[in-house]
């Protein structure tokens, strides 16, 4: 069994136009919404063994809230691909995560994990594939399960989607 987690990044601030988009960091919300989700992980035993996060600042400072709340600390990676990828990328850097690890994250961005997650999650609870369907807002966080011994074995529609977190849903 294998369990792959998507978070995409927290609310950005848009507030000083000279950054450019890579290097947009947390807005007050995302500051906010990060460890919400994180202690919704906590209580409800997502403890991903490995995490892949995207270099983009605002995925790190995602990564770094949501890691100050969770009570394990996994082994991280940090990589350009996930930036602006398109899902077929998403889909291959999923399918070579390592096998020593049952349970795995990736932190990036949209539209990429949304496409991804509904590619994935073939079955699950009507209601979370519907509010998935709908949108995947920042900092929303989707658990997808696979009966797959290796990572290199998940496929598109063999998943089952075993969560569907939003933060304003915490609130």
């Amino acid at each position: 069994m294998r369990t792959l987690y998507l978070l995409r990044h927290a609310k950005s601030d848009w507030g000083d136009p000279g950054l450019g988009d890579f290097d947009r960091p947390l807005a007050a919300r995302g500051r906010r919404a990060a460890p919400a989700v994180a202690g919704w992980m906590r209580d409800n035993g997502c403890a991903p063994g490995y995490v892949l996060c995207s270099t983009a600042r605002r995925a790190a400072e995602t990564w770094a809230l949501v890691a100050g709340v969770l009570e394990r600390a996994p082994e991280v990676e940090t990589t350009g691909e996930l930036y602006h990828a398109a899902p077929a990328g998403l889909f291959a850097l999923a399918r070579a995560l390592p096998d020593r690890h049952d349970s795995a994250m990736m932190v990036g961005h949209n539209p990429g994990f949304h496409l991804l997650a509904c590619a994935l999650a073939g079955e699950g609870p009507d209601d979370l594939l519907r509010l998935l369907a709908a949108g995947y807002p920042t900092a929303a966080l989707a658990g997808i399960a696979f009966d797959a011994a290796s990572w290199s074995e998940i496929a598109p529609g063999a998943g089952r989607l075993i969560c569907f977190v939003r933060p304003r849903s915490l609130a």
